[in-house]
């Protein structure tokens, strides 16, 4: 059983950064790939960064440049750093762990982009 407890979403003001966290609660977490999706209000959940359990990371196109996907396995964690934040990063951030063909999620986190 995999479980995905994201943190560190929040407000914060245009501009701004945040740093949200997952914590896995899994055996040999290093095998997984780890992404981050998000869903605003009335959209479908959309990709927003992936890294592979090799370190490559992908990007969607609106976030290039400002959000980075990291992960410490030693932790079993993974991070998305999101500076120069705009209004339309406002979403329900969910954390996604991916193995042969399985996809877990956590329950999500809230990111709310406004002055």
């Amino acid at each position: 059983q995999v479980q995905l407890v994201e943190s560190g979403g929040g407000l914060v003001q245009p501009g701004g950064s945040l740093r949200l966290s997952c914590a896995a609660s899994v055996s040999f977490f290093g095998v997984y790939n780890m992404g981050w999706y998000r869903q605003a209000p009335g959209k479908e959940r959309e990709l927003v960064a992936t890294i592979t359990n090799g370190g490559i990371t992908n990007y969607a196109d609106s976030v290039k440049g400002r959000f980075t996907i990291s992960r410490t396995n030693a932790k079993n964690t993974v991070y998305l750093q999101m500076n120069s934040l705009k209004a339309e990063d406002t979403a329900v951030y969910y954390c996604n762990a991916r193995y042969n063909v399985r996809d877990y999620w956590g329950q999500g986190t809230q990111v709310t982009v406004s002055s």
